[in-house]
């Protein structure tokens, strides 16, 4: 939920970007990063290897004006895709208010994108949080590949009750990533009471 700091009057917002390793996480933040104008955007925090895999978390504050007289501040992460570091995973997920599932298009990568799914319920369930309580988006990225896996089958996979709001996305392109952030922005938020 939400933290309210009715001292400084501010509202801190934490959105969470999931899914499988390179599926396009923090290349969303990258591009969400380079777009926003400097006077509202902290800095970009990234801890990489030498093969650009995120090891632990990607941070980007967000400072986007007001709500009801409150300044929100948004906090955006993504988790590491690697299952080695599934209590990193679990902890980003600690306090969240709406989460991005970033599936990854490449036909190798559907298994993961369903295990990773299911790491990402059962996360939650550990908080004693469910989907009904945490709104989620899902983003299918990489739609740009020439084989890309079929957008029917992405549906059947992650959301066969088309219960979740989806996007397509080439994050690369920055096709989808601003769409996708305000949209799950706009659910965050209005959870707020």
């Amino acid at each position: 939920m939400a933290l309210v700091n009715f001292a400084t009057k501010e509202i801190n917002v934490k959105l969470v970007y999931y899914g499988p390793a390179l599926s396009g996480k923090t290349t969303n933040l990258q591009v969400i990063y380079d777009q926003v104008p400097s006077e509202v955007k902290g800095q970009f925090t990234s801890i990489a290897t030498a093969t650009e895999r995120t090891l632990f978390f990607d941070y980007l504050p967000l400072d986007l004006g007001t709500v009801r007289g409150f300044k929100l501040r948004l906090g955006v992460y993504t988790v590491p895709g690697q299952a080695i570091y599934g209590l990193t995973r679990k902890s980003i997920l600690k306090s969240v208010d709406a989460i991005v599932f970033v599936a990854d298009s490449d036909p190798d990568k559907l298994e993961a994108n369903i295990e990773n799914f299911q790491d990402m319920v059962e996360n939650l369930r550990e908080y004693g949080l469910d989907l009904d309580k945490v709104p989620l988006i899902i983003q299918y990225n990489k739609r740009d590949l020439p084989n890309a896996i079929p957008f029917e089958v992405l549906e059947e996979s992650l959301n066969p009750e088309g219960r979740f709001p989806i996007y397509e996305a080439v994050a690369t392109k920055g096709i989808g990533v601003k769409e996708t952030l305000k949209h799950v922005t706009k659910l965050a938020v209005s959870r707020i009471h």
